[in-house]
């Protein structure tokens, strides 16, 4: 008779259930486990795709804006002056270098000390601005006017206001003592006047800043010199 008890039944198949269920867990956790090295391999290459794209972006935005900051600071370069400021400088240049040689003719001609003063602090005054002028034309690839032009070139140039001409300066380099003042203080007068007159044109017409500047300490110091002389004229 076979035995048909609870207890008999059910050992038989419970080895069968574990291994069936050991097995299905096993084959979920290598699913598991090839779907997450699947996702991180993805998601890796994912990051590195968009690093590679973010570096070639920051490069490419670098190289437009350098590229844009040179074009843009050459074109300020360009823009910073106009021609009235190279007409200014050329002009000038040539205006002081005669008032130069003029100065220079007081040393052993003048009588008066305020005429050698003044004479010493002309040069001094103007010497340097030829050099800051020069240096500017040079800048903008102009034209830098020869030293030693002779007078009448100075004179026949346009916009040469108080030039002197090649006669006054030889009687000034003739004349002496008192005469050399009285002819230096009229002549310098007129110079100073017609460098005033280019100074303020440069004023409301150029656009260098500092070529304007200069333009503002010319007419400054000339007017007062112009005031100077005139007082010394008539102590005489």
């Amino acid at each position: 008779m076979t035995d048909r008890s609870p207890t008999s039944r059910s050992l038989t198949p419970r080895p069968l259930v574990r291994r069936a269920a050991l097995a299905a867990v096993a084959v979920t956790g290598a699913v598991v486990l090839a779907a997450c090295g699947s996702g991180d391999s993805g998601s890796g290459s994912g990051h590195s795709g968009h690093g590679a794209s973010a570096g070639a972006s920051t490069s490419a935005g670098a190289s437009t804006s350098a590229g844009a900051s040179t074009s843009a600071g050459a074109s300020a370069s360009a823009a910073a002056h106009n021609a009235q400021d190279v007409a200014f400088a050329q002009g000038m240049i040539p205006h002081h270098q005669q008032a130069l040689e003029m100065a220079r003719l007081a040393d052993g001609r003048a009588a008066s000390a305020e005429v050698k003063d003044l004479a010493t602090r002309i040069e001094k005054a103007q010497d340097p601005e030829i050099r800051t002028m020069t240096g500017w034309l040079k800048s903008w690839g102009e034209e830098v006017p020869e030293a030693g032009m002779d007078h009448s070139g100075h004179t026949g140039m346009s916009g040469m206001s108080g030039m002197m001409s090649e006669a006054d300066m030889t009687a000034l380099e003739k004349a002496d003592g008192k005469d050399f003042d009285t002819r230096f203080l009229t002549l310098m007068i007129e110079h100073h006047q017609g460098a005033v007159a280019m100074a303020t044109t440069e004023k409301e017409k150029g656009r260098y800043s500092a070529a304007k500047a200069v333009a503002d300490d010319i007419i400054t110091a000339q007017n007062a010199e112009i005031k100077e002389m005139k007082q010394l004229l008539g102590e005489k």
